[in-house]
């Protein structure tokens, strides 16, 4: 997730990279300051990976050696600002002269880069503010995009100021919904979200609880997939970012927000995206707010049916999300070998357990997941 850096206390790299010598680059490390959005183990993976940067990284000479020809730039400083759950790195290049940019390492085995170029023509055909892809090498998977900067939503909505900053949240989603072309984009059908709920089964009721569903849970497990992709289907299919919340949302002043982490979209669900950022990973907000906030955002989607309907319909895609993060999140744990990710599972797991009481014909599901040998 471009710039997005998951937790504080994650020790920024800077790097001194002349056209002369790059054996004899000089490396800094300052740490930051510890906080208490931090945990532990992330905490300590991403010093790992920090320190390994000191250390030959071929593929990061390569990156700093096309960079440096394609800006006609003698000496290169860059830091490293991503910490995040894929195969990109990012680091930002200050420069003799001009604006900061950053430099995207998305290796090509393992990262498409099209998509992201792609979207981000979508977004600014729209009016909306992605990074401007600058340049970009997809064989060699490096590119250079504008920098955004690194203060992101997440830091400053909390439970006074969500008030005043959602509304122009809600604007952009409603933008997204009606603005950016959807046309092209991978839909988001029937295989691909029953993949993605399969992750809750596999990777963190097999995998990480080593506890498989009997016969009889395998059944409720079926029925509720079933009616969570039916619920799916039957919304509008628009432009989904998928992964659209706090910290995939720039600050930018009296501008509109910073769009980033946005590769992955499809052609969805109309509730998807709204749904991302109310079931934050970071505050848990009450029924009373969430339901609120479901009546503003029907206002403004129109979506064509009344706001009960729009209700069970975030729900439920609450749901199939909810249960692809506790998955995916175990995944990384034991997958990408990304430990950090599983001491976010219980907030997640807490949201399947806020909204399944809501539905009496998920109520055999609801007694898997309320199993303590399930819980978290």
């Amino acid at each position: 997730m471009y710039l997005q850096r998951v937790f504080e206390g994650i020790p920024p790299v800077t790097q001194l990279v002349s056209r002369d010598s790059y054996s004899t680059t000089s490396v800094l490390f300052k740490c930051q300051a510890d906080t208490a959005r931090g945990f532990e183990a992330l905490r300590a993976s991403c010093r790992m990976a920090a320190m390994s940067i000191a250390t030959t990284d071929p593929r990061l000479q390569q990156a700093t050696d096309w960079a440096r020809q394609i800006l006609d730039e003698r000496e290169l400083r860059l830091e490293a600002i991503s910490g995040d759950a894929s195969f990109r790195r990012y680091f930002r290049i200050h420069r003799s002269d001009g604006p900061t940019l950053v430099l995207m390492d998305a290796p090509p085995k393992k990262e498409d880069s099209q998509p992201f170029i792609d979207v981000a023509a979508r977004l600014h055909s729209a009016g909306l503010h992605a990074p401007e892809v600058l340049h970009f090498d997809t064989e060699q998977g490096f590119g250079i995009i504008e920098d955004l900067g690194d203060r992101l939503y997440r830091d400053v909505i909390n439970t006074h100021s969500a008030t005043t900053i959602f509304p122009a949240l809600f604007d952009l989603l409603a933008c997204l919904a009606r603005d950016v072309a959807a046309g092209g984009l991978p839909p988001y059908d029937e295989a691909m979200m029953q993949a993605d709920l399969d992750l809750f089964p596999d990777w963190y009721l097999g995998r990480h609880k080593s506890r498989p569903f009997t016969a009889s849970e395998r059944r409720a497990w079926e029925a509720l997939c079933r009616a969570l992709i039916e619920n799916a289907k039957a919304q509008p299919q628009v432009f989904v970012h998928r992964d659209f919340h706090s910290s995939n949302l720039m600050v930018r002043g009296a501008e509109a927000p910073g769009i980033i982490d946005f590769q992955d979209a499809v052609k969805g669900p109309l509730s998807y995206d709204f749904i991302s950022l109310i079931w934050d990973r970071y505050i848990r907000w009450p029924r009373s707010r969430i339901e609120s906030w479901m009546a503003d955002m029907h206002a403004r989607l129109v979506p064509g049916f009344g706001l009960e309907k729009w209700v069970r319909h975030c729900d439920l895609m609450g749901l199939q999300r909810n249960l692809k993060i506790v998955g995916i999140f175990a995944r990384l744990r034991y997958r990408d070998h990304k430990h950090g990710y599983v001491e976010m599972i219980p907030m997640f797991y807490q949201y399947l357990l806020d909204v399944l009481p809501r539905y009496p014909e998920f109520g055999n599901f609801l007694a898997v997941v309320e199993d303590p040998a399930c819980a978290p």
